[in-house]
């Protein structure tokens, strides 16, 4: 009955306005949001309706929300491709390869993926390429429906599972807070705000890759990934002002390209080629360490190219950032692999 009374809402409301380029009265992000559909078109929802549709769904599927597992998945250089499926007990934890003296990095992974999706085994394989890592994939697929306000009220008991998991790894099995990095894409990119917002101890640093932006306000840090939520959040804006914040949410925010479309991406109506490169470029980032960065005044400086030509000394998501950097960066990048274009 409940999937049937969603359809019926997702009917209704998309009988709003459905377009690909946003209608003069429409700012997105601000007044309204240009929701996805999983067939990869949109639709336009104001403010007062978004509230309701999430109270709706909210008030529908809290159970179901709530009781959808979180899986959780270890890699390490001793088993690089094949993720151990680990649980918070001590049996889990001890068969398994978890070293809590090696950093540990924590993947979480957007709407409609899951723990095999490409930008897992990406990011995965960029760690494990620098050293010996704990490399743990989140799996939430279980949470997520084709329809997309399901998946954002998901968003914050998702976070708290994983902020369980770490906060059990921490206290029981030695996991270092000072190295843990957690990485989210698109709505993962909330998902480990709520993990950061929920720990026991202060995350170190938490990696936004084209944060989400349908249905998250700007002003409301407390229900969005924000600056608050570790000791130090940078965020990659890629598709920004459409399916990603273009307003920046870290201490730094860097915008390849400007940050709101991507070169090689052709034609990309809908931002989803844009959207994935922030995986494709972090990835690179971390394996390559190559993405020269220009430093801007501010965010507007770098989506309009005004930032000049000087490079500064700053790499983008570089090991070093949390402690050394600030503000908002342009990156310039090249159309194909390698993607990066350090001077």
């Amino acid at each position: 009955m409940k999937f049937i009374w969603l359809l019926a809402l997702c009917a209704a409301i998309g009988k709003s306005a459905v377009c690909f380029i946003p209608e003069s009265e429409h700012i997105n992000g601000e007044n309204g949001w240009y929701v996805p559909r999983s067939d990869g078109s949109f639709y336009w929802i104001d403010k007062a309706e978004a509230e309701m549709v999430l109270k709706a769904v909210r008030s529908l599927l809290n159970d179901e929300i709530q009781n959808a597992p979180v899986d959780f998945y270890l890699f390490t250089k001793s088993n690089p491709t094949e993720g151990t499926n680990i649980t918070a007990t001590n049996n889990s934890i001890k068969e398994s390869n978890f070293n809590a003296n090696n950093p540990t990095r924590f993947i979480i992974h957007g709407w409609r993926q899951d723990r095999l999706s490409d930008m897992n085994n990406k990011i995965r394989d960029a760690w494990l390429s620098n050293g010996e890592y704990n490399v743990i994939v989140v799996e939430w697929a279980s949470a997520q429906t084709f329809y997309y306000p399901k998946p954002v009220e998901a968003v914050s008991t998702v976070g708290k599972k994983v902020a369980n998991m770490i906060n059990y790894l921490a206290s029981d099995h030695g996991l270092k807070f000072d190295t843990l990095h957690v990485i989210g894409h698109s709505l993962g990119a909330h998902v480990a705000g709520y993990t950061g917002k929920n720990t026991n101890g202060q995350v170190h640093t938490i990696i936004g890759l084209d944060t989400a932006l349908p249905l998250f306000s700007y002003d409301k840090s407390e229900e969005r990934l924000s600056s608050k939520d570790a000791y130090y959040v940078e965020s990659i804006h890629t598709s920004g002002g459409t399916l990603g914040f273009l307003k920046p949410i870290g201490k730094t925010a860097f915008y390849p390209n400007g940050g709101k479309a991507q070169p090689g991406c052709g034609i990309d109506w809908i931002s989803i080629c844009a959207h994935r490169r922030s995986v494709i470029y972090y990835a690179e980032a971390v394996s390559h360490k190559n993405f020269g960065t220009i430093k801007c005044a501010d965010y507007e400086a770098a989506v309009n190219k005004e930032c000049g030509s000087t490079y500064s000394t700053v790499r983008m998501s570089a090991d070093g950032n949390a402690d050394e950097v600030e503000g908002v960066f342009y990156v310039p990048v090249n159309s194909e692999s390698p993607h990066g274009n350090a001077n």
